[in-house]
């Protein structure tokens, strides 16, 4: 499957913002180091730094083509069953990630381990700016239209689908 052009500059920003977390991690390990806290060592750092960093984004891109895939779906117990899916396989292949930085000396755990909640980090610090959706996509609800309580609803409530919502 081809990703969309709103996926691609999804993933865009999300990989600019890991290698922005990415630089403030390695310097915030040089100034421990100076502080004798552990050793800089750059080839290790830069080995997980960069490990690190293409698990954390291809876990999303991964999640992008999972969500596409799933929006072209219209079974929703196979969607329901996709979605487990690829949050298992993406779950693994990061715990497995953080294992290989563990047992493999070459690599720094902390510079392999960290790249892998950055996405997660950027994608917070956008929706607290205001930043996540784009000012031209933001649904605008007129105030008459929204309701006060669930009784003025015209709606049944949703259904809610165990531990995530599709």
């Amino acid at each position: 499957m081809k990703l969309q052009a709103a996926s691609k500059k999804e993933i865009a920003r999300i990989a600019k913002g890991v290698f922005l977390c990415d630089l403030i991690m390695v310097a915030a390990l040089f100034l421990l180091s100076l502080l004798g806290v552990g050793a800089f060592s750059p080839l290790r750092i830069l080995l997980g730094v960069a490990g690190g960093s293409v698990v954390a984004i291809g876990n999303f891109t991964l999640l992008c083509l999972t969500v596409q895939k799933a929006a072209a779906t219209e079974d929703q117990k196979l969607m329901k069953r996709r979605f487990q899916a690829s949050y298992n396989f993406r779950l693994v292949f990061q715990a497995a990630w953080v294992v290989v930085c563990f047992l493999v000396p070459q690599i720094h755990l902390v510079a392999g381990a960290l790249p892998v909640f950055f996405p997660n980090l950027v994608i917070y610090f956008l929706q607290v700016r205001g930043k996540l959706v784009p000012a031209g996509e933001k649904k605008e609800t007129p105030a008459e239209d929204i309701p006060t309580s669930p009784a003025d609803s015209p709606e049944e409530p949703e259904d809610h689908l165990e531990t995530f919502e599709v």
